[in-house]
């Protein structure tokens, strides 16, 4: 076995790099595009606790007047506009929140919602 066909310990690093500055040019090969440069790619992290659901996404370059939030109790949709990109991302939530106990927080372009979780079921009492 030659050096040079052993595996490049940093070929994920680069391969990331090239991946993230194609997203940046709009060339993401995961997005959804239309042509236009604009993906609708979000990244959101979902972060569950005992009693409440917090999604923290980032939307880079949106301003807080073009964000629309929408939840159903089950889904939350993202639809945001910047300059250069669209975002329209759909998240299917882990367990069913009370969508009207949401609250929402933008801050140099990372859109932080939390809602809060609501019981599976609920107990019946017997007369």
């Amino acid at each position: 076995m030659r050096g040079d066909d052993r595996d490049d310990p940093f070929g994920d690093i680069f391969d990331e790099i090239e991946r993230m500055m194609n997203e940046m040019a709009g060339n993401s090969s995961g997005a959804v595009s239309d042509g236009s440069g604009f993906t609708s790619e979000t990244h959101v992290d979902i972060y569950e606790a005992d009693d409440q659901i917090r999604l923290v996404a980032d939307l880079p370059g949106v301003e807080k007047d073009a964000i629309e939030l929408k939840c159903d109790g089950e889904t939350l949709t993202i639809s945001a506009a910047s300059a250069h990109r669209e975002f329209d991302e759909r998240i299917r939530l882990p367990t069913r929140v009370d969508e009207h106990s949401a609250s929402a927080s933008f801050n140099n372009g990372i859109l932080e919602v939390t809602v809060d979780k609501v019981d599976d079921s609920a107990a019946i009492d017997v007369e």
